[in-house]
This record gives structure tokens, C-alpha cells and sequence, in this order.
């Protein structure tokens, strides 16, 4: 081969396109891919972590409320019945007001109505036991909302994430795994977070109801009782 041939070679091949090095292949954690695909995705990915923490604190408060109002002295209503039997209804008075339970305020309510047929005294009784009952249930029903909640926006997140993966693939010149893996993996993680949004609020909301209903029975007895107590002397 010449030297003309050569230099002629050389310098065809300074016009061809370079090859392109192959991109290095970057891991993204669940939040950067979050972060770094649509608004969409982000909104979706923090409604998510809102309704996480919002049926945490709810369980948490709820059931601190819940334990709370149902730790009463067993012998609360024995110190109520001496106290009635002697006639002295302001001591009797005086040691609801000390213990903050639905029990007790109901069994004060009792007390202010001593004089009144039965029927009425009972009726007032009931009708304190609905108002706390309503107070000891406040906010359980957005965490049953949001148990229906979680699944339902994790849904949606893993249509969006299918959505941007066909929009890849439309896009796209050669159709890779790597194209597809961004959005898969979003539609993935977002049906994952839905759904332990909604076991953890469901597990959540099932043993506060348990807790609650052991409650509702404590103030049906006390009620009971003091009913029994007030019926005594004419027995």
C-alpha cells in the first residue's frame, strides 16, 4: 500500500462518527427515582408517606386516649355506694370529678338527677355515655378511610409508573430492560407502599375497636350498677 493510499484512509477516518461509550449504569434508591421521574410520582410518593404518618398518630393517640379512659379504680364504685348509702352525695360527687373515665362522669351525671323518676336518671346516664362514646371514636373513621385510602393511590401510582414506561418505550430507539426498569420499578414500589399504608392502618383500627369495645362494656356495668344501687332501698 502507497503512502498516498494511507494518508487518503486517514483521512476518510476522521469523518465517521465516534462510537459512544457506554453510560455507566447508576442505582437509585426508591426515593431518587421518585424524585427524578414526574410531578405526578412525587405527589404520589408523599400522599403516600402523609397517610403513613397521619394512621401512626392516630393509632398512637387513640390508643393512649382508649387505655386511659378505661383505667378506673375497681373500688371506685364501692367508694360510690358508701357514699350514697350515708347520704353524703357531694363526697360521692367530689370523687367523679377526681377520676377523668367516661365512667365516672356518667355515674356524676346519675348523681345530679338523684330525685327523678328512674327512667329519667337512666335516660341522662345513657345519653353521657353516647357524648364520650362519640370522643373515644373521634378519628377512627379516617383510619378506616385510610385503609381504603393506601391501596387505592398505590394503584394509581402503578398505572403512572406504566404510563412512563410505554412513554419510554415510545421514545425510546431501541427498547432495553433499562428503559423499562424506571417506571416498572415505580409502579412496583408504589403498590408496596399502598399496601402497607393500608395493614398498617387496618391492624391499627382492629385493636383499637377491640380496646374501645372492652371500654363500652366497663361503662355499661358501672352503669348497671349504679342503677342497682339506686333501686336498693326500695327493695
Amino acid at each position: 500500500m502507497s503512502l498516498s493510499c494511507l494518508l487518503a484512509t486517514f483521512w476518510f477516518l476522521q469523518f465517521l462518527p465516534a462510537t459512544p461509550s457506554p453510560e455507566p449504569v447508576v442505582h437509585k434508591s426508591l426515593l431518587d427515582t421518585f424524585m427524578g421521574n414526574t410531578t405526578s410520582s412525587m405527589a404520589m410518593f408523599f400522599i403516600l408517606v402523609f397517610l403513613s404518618i397521619a394512621a401512626v398518630y392516630i393509632i398512637i393517640e387513640r390508643y393512649l386516649t382508649i387505655q386511659r379512659a378505661g383505667r378506673v379504680d375497681q373500688n371506685f364504685m364501692n367508694s360510690i355506694r358508701a357514699s350514697v348509702e350515708s347520704g353524703n352525695l357531694q363526697a360521692a360527687k367530689a370523687l367523679c370529678q377526681s377520676v377523668d373515665a367516661p365512667m365516672a362522669r356518667m355515674v356524676e351525671k346519675g348523681l345530679d338527677r338523684i330525685g327523678k323518676p328512674l327512667e329519667d336518671i337512666n335516660k341522662a346516664i345513657e345519653n353521657v355515655g353516647n357524648l364520650e362514646l362519640l370522643k373515644l371514636e373521634r378519628n377512627l373513621s379516617t383510619l378506616a378511610s385510610i385503609s381504603g385510602l393506601g391501596p387505592m393511590f398505590g394503584l394509581l401510582g402503578t398505572v403512572l409508573g406504566l404510563i412512563l414506561s410505554f412513554q419510554d418505550m415510545s421514545t425510546a430507539e431501541n427498547v432495553t430492560p433499562q428503559v423499562l426498569s424506571s417506571g416498572i420499578y415505580q409502579a412496583l414500589t408504589s403498590t408496596a407502599m399502598g399496601l402497607v399504608v393500608s395493614i398498617v392502618a387496618m391492624a391499627g383500627y382492629n385493636v383499637l375497636v377491640s380496646n374501645l369495645d372492652k371500654v363500652v362494656y366497663k361503662m355499661e356495668y358501672t352503669a348497671l350498677q349504679f342503677m342497682d344501687l339506686l333501686q336498693e332501698p326500695s327493695r
